[in-house]
């Protein structure tokens, strides 16, 4: 059994690995939760959450959840649209427009929704640096200030 390097991104994964919505699926091309959480790198919880707010709707044998091809294929689009800092709202929409459209492989966006998503995250990005900068700033004035010593009884 190979052992998948766990730092590997769900991304880069969905990206190595091609999907036919059109081939036949056999017994063999199931997965179990487990196997999902792993090949992807997703917790249990995570899949379950994903489930339970419609987005992925694995086969039921008893208690046990069974992702065939079309559904690992629609992860990868929710990981993908999670990675593009879209919401799962933005994402559900989205995947459910392109089943609608026998697009599977990839989601559908708008030029002006790209545009608006870049500008988005420009924003955090920046955000985000300025929250770095504060922090570095903190912590050069922390480590220059000598720790107090403990008084001797």
């Amino acid at each position: 059994m190979l052992i998948e390097d766990t730092r590997r991104s769900a991304l880069s994964i969905a990206r190595s690995r091609a999907f036919a919505p059109d081939r036949s699926v056999s017994s063999n091309d199931f997965m179990t939760i487990g196997d999902v959480s792993r090949t992807y790198s997703l917790s249990l919880r995570a899949l379950r959450f994903y489930e339970e707010r419609g987005l992925l709707q694995p086969l039921r044998r008893g208690v046990t959840r069974l992702y065939d091809a079309r559904c690992r294929a629609r992860l990868e689009l929710i990981l993908k649209g999670k990675q593009l800092g879209f919401t799962l709202t933005e994402i559900r929409r989205m995947v459910e427009s392109s089943e609608d459209n026998s697009t599977v492989d990839e989601l559908p966006l708008a030029p002006n929704q790209v545009l608006d998503q870049i500008t988005l995250l420009e924003r955090q990005r920046a955000d985000l640096d300025v929250a770095i900068a504060e922090l570095r700033e903190t912590h050069a004035r922390l480590a220059s200030v000598p720790a107090p010593q403990a008084a001797v009884a």
